[in-house]
């Protein structure tokens, strides 16, 4: 695992030592890899649906219905 040194606001410090010491995080590295996780996953997401729109964009309306749609983002949400 790459070793890195950050630097964070005082703010963003204190939010961080609060979650390890209530125990939700055993260390900051550990949060900030977590939060880290969690933005690619957004970022796969906000990719797809940019996709889904050009797409849309480029032909038309859909023909899949509102059920359809759903389903298809609840199983990108869920892997």
């Amino acid at each position: 695992m790459a070793r890195q040194s950050i630097s964070f606001t005082k703010p963003n410090d204190e939010w961080l030592k609060n979650q390890v010491e209530n125990n939700e995080y055993s260390s900051k590295s550990e949060l900030v890899n977590d939060l880290i996780r969690q933005a690619r996953s957004q970022q796969v997401q906000i990719d797809w649906i940019r996709i889904k729109l050009e797409k849309a964009e480029n032909s038309g309306f859909t023909t899949d219905s509102r059920d359809q749609i759903l389903k298809q983002s609840k199983n990108l949400l869920n892997g």
